[in-house]
This record gives C-alpha cells, structure tokens and sequence, in this order.
C-alpha cells in the first residue's frame, strides 16, 4: 500500500458472530486471567472502550440489516433470517462510496437469500445483491453452509470459488491482509471484515474452536448467568473461548500489517459483534431473547477520532454505529438513520442522550424490550407453537414477558413481571417502550399484563 493521497480516515469494522462482552479481558478480570483477547485488550487501552453497548436485534440477518441501513429490522422488512436486503436499501457502503471511499467486504453477508427463489446460502451472490460492496467481494451469503472451522470456500466478486484451507477466522484474515497489501492507497477504505467466528457450526451442532481448545481453556470460571443452569455451556465454552482467542489474534495481525504499511495511524478500528449468546439457557437455543448474555455486545474503536485509552459507560446500540462511521469517513448521515454517532459522546461525555436502548426480537417470538441503568422490560406475543414469531414481524398487541432489576440481580434469575410491588415500574417501562416502538416506525400496541 502506497502513502496515502487523501486525508480521510480508513475504517475497518472486525465484525464477530454471537459474542458475548463479557469475553473480553478489558471487560472481564476472568477474560483477562485466561488470556483471551490481549489484542483487543491493548487496543482498548489506546481507543475507546463502550461499557454499555447493546445490539438492536438479537438474530444474524436482521442485525446485519440494521448495521448496513442504520434502520431497525422492521423497517427493512429483514426482520428474521433469510429475508434478503431489498435491492432499494441504501448501506454503507452506497453513502461512503459517494463520499470517496473503496469499499470492500470479506466474509459472512447473510443478507441476500429470501426462501427457495432467490437461495444464495452455498452460491455465489449476484452483484445486485450485495449491497453496493462494488470495489472489493469475498464473501459467503451463510458461511456456516460453506465452510466448517477448518476449511472451506467463499466466492469472489466474479463469482468464483475461493477455496482455503485451514482455521476460518485464520484464513479470512489472510485474505484481508492480501486486500490491504494490494491497495493502490488513492482512495480511503472502508473495509467491513465479517467473521462467523464464535457462531457454533450448525451442521455439527457445536461451536469450533481451534485445536487444542479444549484442553487450552478447560479450567475457565463459569460465568454467573451460566452459573447452575442447564445449556449446553460446560461441553462448548472452551472451544467458545478458543474461537474469540483466534479472532483476537488476527485482530492483532490486521493491526500489525497496518503498522507496517504506515497507515495505522489513519486508520480507524472498529469491533463488535451482531449479539451475544446464552448457551441455550433462556430458550432452546443461542440467542433470539433480551437477556444481557443475549444483547450485550462488545464495542471497542480506535484510530482517528477515538483515542486516549477513554471508556464510555452511557446506553449505546448497535443502531448507532453506522451514522457514526458515515461521521467518521466525512459523510452525510441521512435521516432515515435511527442512531446517533457516537462521537456526540466523545466530544462531551455528557452530552444528553437517550436513558435506554430499544430491541426487537424476532424467530422465537414477536418480542420488544428496553434496557435502562437499572432495569430490564420484555414483551411479547404468547403462542405455544415454537418460532411462531417468524410469521410477522410485529403485533398489536403484545403481554409483558420479562422484567428483571439488574442492580439487584445482574444475571437476571429473578423475573418481577408479576410481583406486584412492580406494577408501578412496569406501567412506566411499558410506557417507555411504546415510545420507542413509535419512534422506530411501528404502531403503538396495547401491552398487557403477564399472562
């Protein structure tokens, strides 16, 4: 890569898969004793670290959504897996490419399949149908129907197989570090790297670490939400952690690579991942719940305009990260976008900003949840077959479901939907939560009491 000819920051987004925050060392003191994400932990040390960082939807696809359009998965119609983005949709990477930008994509797109008609879960994606990522393709529509933790293909941008052979996480990075090597340098890049890494490999119904994993991360202390459950925690955690560790080390040759470019500097780092997982402890499998192993994600930038080693510990979404990398990169963040850039907080830490954020919840339910300080309000739609909310994306009228209070009960054993001494909370939360569904566009419902 040649010096740079522009002034604008690069922005690489290292997007992970179903990882919980509190596998990271510069979250977790028992993260850190097991030595799981050292590179991530020292790019903390340099960025900015948010404490309260929460996705928007709680299921691959429709988070993927709402990350490209800054629109909440209801908006976009992609409310629940295999709905492919409308062609109309504007992304990321359509506004930073009129601003300047390459724009490339490496890995798992899982926005371009809806039903039979239009399958491109194990083919190759038209270039319709990825989203305006025109510079730079290799990627796989579902990259657990390619691909297992070792070996695999992808597809590039003339829709041919790219085969590779070895650890994924491993392997996707080689090939971003070939991309970045390759550059020309005119432009800027954006560069959105999407890793499947720790989503378990659905076809062999357990997470992938790499060799060694096992025995490497055998003796890790159980997380207190896990703590005494059922789930299927204690045969796949340490292959969990396995996966993390090799996405933090390639999250450190990424960085490594662009010091040696000379481009470190100007570049900016984003990581965080779609949502989190609770290990089929809330429902009967991975995540599609409100609960924080669910929700809560890790978010952690670094470069141009996040510096200083500062942790920000105010109510972020995931909905706020693509009006702030359009901020980043110089460009108009339309209004169609729900988030705001989080650099509103940077330049003043108390700036005013919204006392909760907002979920939807879709495949395993019709749900809707807030998440403030202290409190945590869950609704949905009673059914008694399984995954009946995949059939619409919304209801008009929705029962109280979950209601934790996190301050007294962080991992979230002790569900108060029916304790009456709540009822004044809940009328508040129910409230506060009609609002927000207004605000993403939706009807306002009627929420009833648990039944």
């Amino acid at each position: 890569m040649p010096p740079r000819t522009h002034d604008r920051p690069n922005i690489l987004l290292f997007f992970t898969d179903q990882q919980r925050w509190n596998t990271c060392g510069c979250y977790c003191e028992d993260a850190v004793q097991l030595g799981v994400t050292p590179n991530l932990d020292r790019m903390a040390t340099e960025g900015v670290r948010f404490d309260s960082a929460f996705t928007c939807q709680p299921v691959c696809g429709p988070a993927r959504a709402c990350l490209q359009t800054g629109k909440y998965a209801t908006e976009t119609g992609c409310f629940k897996n295999n709905i492919a983005l409308p062609l109309d949709e504007k992304t990321l990477a359509h506004w930073l490419s009129e601003a300047g930008y390459e724009v490339g994509y490496i890995g798992k797109w899982h926005l371009a399949s809806t039903g039979e008609e239009h399958n491109y879960r194990a083919r190759p994606i038209p270039p319709e149908r990825r989203g305006g990522y025109k510079d730079y393709w290799l990627a796989a529509d579902v990259l657990e129907f390619t691909s297992h933790g070792y070996d695999g293909h992808l597809f590039d941008a003339d829709m041919n197989k790219v085969e590779f052979r070895g650890y994924r996480a491993d392997c996707l990075t080689d090939f971003a570090l070939d991309y970045l090597r390759r550059r020309t340098g005119e432009k800027p890049f954006f560069l959105f790297l999407s890793y499947i890494e720790p989503h378990h490999q659905n076809d062999h119904n357990r997470y992938e670490g790499p060799r060694g994993s096992k025995q490497r991360f055998a003796d890790f202390p159980v997380p207190g939400d896990l703590r005494d459950t059922a789930g299927d925690w204690r045969e796949n955690y340490p292959d969990y952690l396995g996966c993390i560790n090799s996405l933090d080390h390639n999250l450190g040759r990424i960085r490594s690579l662009l010091e040696e470019l000379g481009v470190a500097d100007s570049t900016l780092i984003v990581f965080t991942s779609d949502h989190g997982s609770h290990f089929r402890t809330r429902n009967a499998e991975y995540k599609r719940s409100c609960h924080e192993s669910s929700i809560h994600i890790p978010l952690v930038a670094s470069g141009p305009g996040f510096a200083d080693g500062r942790t920000i510990d105010r109510l972020v979404s995931l909905i706020d990260l693509p009006p702030t990398i359009l901020a980043a990169g110089g460009a108009a963040v339309p209004p169609t976008m729900r988030g705001r850039p989080l650099q509103t907080l940077i330049d003043d830490p108390d700036a005013e900003w919204r006392q909760e954020v907002f979920v939807q919840i879709s495949e395993s339910q019709i749900g809707r949840a807030i998440r403030t300080d202290r409190w945590k309000y869950s609704v949905s739609v009673p059914s008694d077959e399984p995954w009946s909310g995949s059939r619409r994306p919304d209801s008009d009228v929705y029962h109280e479901e979950f209601l934790y209070d996190l301050q007294a009960d962080p991992f979230e054993r002790n569900n108060l939907v029916r304790d009456p001494a709540c009822a004044a909370v809940r009328a508040r939360l129910a409230e506060t939560l009609k609002r927000r569904m207004v605000q993403a566009g939706e009807a306002e419902p009627t929420i009833l009491p648990a039944p």
